[in-house]
């Protein structure tokens, strides 16, 4: 079978949302991709084997499912549109028949999901700008076999995950995402592939899954100071920490034993800092006689 079988093109979209009396939603940030081309190339992006079990969030009305499903042991598809999900393994029986069982859909919140039918080693998705950095922390922390992730967000979401240190768009999701994953940039997306056409591009970003920094501290408390040390950008790490510290000359204290110089600022840092920090404020507190 070859893999541009059973596509949906943009005549198929819109016909089969006349069938289900549906339009695209802002609430749920449904923007469906009607151009084959750009699921093939998200396929290609995201580097699958044969035997992956690919997690897809928001698959919608099954374009990038379709794309998928010849690439993959089996994909398991979460949507939160009841409407969606019920008419996506009829689409897929209808279009792709000879894969339909290796597909399963999940009725549900991608953001509360705990457990899966089979423990998913890839994530692929077209994802809303407004979940999507929480939906893919949430996926990594909660499913440790996940071994990649393939993201299609919006551009501005996109250049965050993918910048380093020093960068003007450096911040939170950045060095959140290092802590599980190897991050890059994997391209950008016109508007012009969605209905309805958003008003932004959008960019994919893909993950590769390593070891988390060597670190005592919990991933809790490793974000913990990477909260605080970016919530006001423009303070020093002395002045932004002091509160999670206990006082400005702790939070000194606890940067310098770090190797960490005081003066600089969160962006300045990677997730390896961050980890050292925790580690040295944990052993302060313990010199304090205070839990962690």
């Amino acid at each position: 079978m070859s893999e541009d079988d059973g596509l949906l093109g943009g005549g198929d979209i819109r016909a089969l949302a006349a069938e289900l009396g549906i339009r695209p939603t802002k609430r749920l940030g449904q923007n469906f991709v009607t151009d084959p081309n750009t699921v093939r190339r998200i396929v290609r992006a995201a580097r699958l084997s044969d035997d992956d079990v690919v997690l897809e969030v928001g698959p919608g009305l099954g374009s990038l499912t379709l794309a998928l499903l010849p690439h993959a042991r089996a994909v398991v598809a979460v949507e939160l549109d009841p409407v969606l999900a019920e008419r996506l393994p009829a689409t897929v029986g209808e279009r792709l028949p000879g894969l339909a069982t290796r597909l399963t859909v999940i009725h549900g919140d991608a953001l509360r999901l705990v457990d899966l039918p089979e423990a998913p080693t890839a994530l692929v998705a077209n994802l809303p700008y407004n979940v999507a950095v929480p939906v893919v922390l949430h996926l990594l922390e909660t499913f440790p076999t996940l071994r990649s992730v393939l993201v299609m967000v919006q551009k501005e979401v996109a250049d965050r995950l993918a910048a380093g240190p020093g960068s003007r768009v450096y911040g939170v999701p950045s060095v959140k995402a290092r802590w599980f994953c190897d991050v890059e940039a994997a391209g950008n997306v016109g508007t012009s592939v969605f209905w309805p056409v958003p008003h932004v591009d959008s960019g994919l970003v893909r993950m590769t899954r390593r070891q988390r920094p060597p670190c005592s501290a919990s991933r809790v408390q490793v974000f913990a100071v990477i909260d605080a040390a970016f919530a006001q950008r423009r303070k020093t790490l002395r002045s932004a920490l002091a509160g999670i510290a206990g006082s400005p000359a702790t939070a000194e204290l606890v940067l310098r034993e770090a190797g960490v110089d005081p003066s600089l600022r969160g962006e300045q840092l990677d997730v390896a800092a961050f980890a050292r920090i925790a580690d040295r404020l944990n052993d302060a507190r313990a010199s304090r006689g205070e839990s962690s």
